[in-house]
């Protein structure tokens, strides 16, 4: 996509617009930008904030869960949970074809292969025919999260991507979810405060890093949906 592509003057424009604006407003302009949004969630550990916030801006939000087919049991209940709960009409429930790794041991030998396969892939066939996606993002995660903008462009696909969360903090997130009563992740109350697929998860100590339970003891941080060809890739990430 050319550098000068009027869609990412759009999204620079809408950076500077909302810079120091609330969550909501970003999605509302983010669905008046692009209708035909869809938000990915994990439903993991903090992901019920934006479910609810979604909810409540645009009731009837596509929402797409990727069921790596090696998620902890207790986040596929409380999907259902958190669907039934939040009136979630439309969550799509994707899974790859797993058929290049039959008995579940990728993510020993190559864990950025295991996530390529059963959560980049199987994700980027399940956006085509969408404008954009919305995602839960926010700067504190990880250092190579630290600029996040509200509206960026993916160059390869000319999608927007939103992350309506993207300067709260993890006191913001967890006051959100104590104000509107939201169910929490059962995980959670046992040491997990981020939580992705079982076998790639920890409980962290107290001092940890929330994240230092994910993929420990390895070079990596980030399961690589939000990457382009291995790196993280952001067009008309003005801030």
């Amino acid at each position: 996509m050319p550098l000068d592509d009027p869609l990412i003057a759009r999204v620079n424009a809408l950076n500077t617009k909302l810079r120091h604006h609330a969550a909501a407003d970003v999605l509302r302009h983010a669905f008046a930008a692009a209708p035909n949004l869809a938000l990915v969630s994990s439903f993991g550990a903090e992901s019920v904030a934006l479910l609810h916030l979604a909810a409540t801006v645009q009731p009837d939000v596509q929402v797409l869960f990727i069921d790596t087919m090696l998620l902890f049991p207790e986040t596929l209940s409380y999907q259902r949970d958190v669907a039934r709960q939040l009136g979630l009409r439309r969550v799509q429930v994707i899974r790859a074809d797993t058929a290049a790794d039959p008995d579940d041991t990728l993510h020993l030998r190559d864990p950025d292969a295991c996530c390529d396969l059963r959560k980049t892939q199987v994700l980027s066939s399940s956006l085509a025919g969408f404008d954009g996606w919305i995602t839960g993002r926010k700067r504190f995660q990880s250092g190579q999260r630290a600029d996040l903008p509200p509206f960026e462009v993916e160059e390869a696909t000319g999608r927007i991507k939103v992350n309506p969360l993207a300067h709260w903090s993890r006191d913001d997130v967890q006051e959100y979810i104590a104000e509107n009563n939201l169910p929490r992740h059962p995980l959670v109350a046992r040491g997990y405060p981020s939580i992705g697929c079982a076998p790639c998860t920890t409980p962290v100590a107290a001092g940890e890093d929330p994240r230092s339970g994910r993929w420990r003891g390895q070079e990596k941080d980030e399961c690589g949906i939000h990457f382009v060809n291995g790196k993280m890739v952001r067009t008309g990430a003005t801030t």
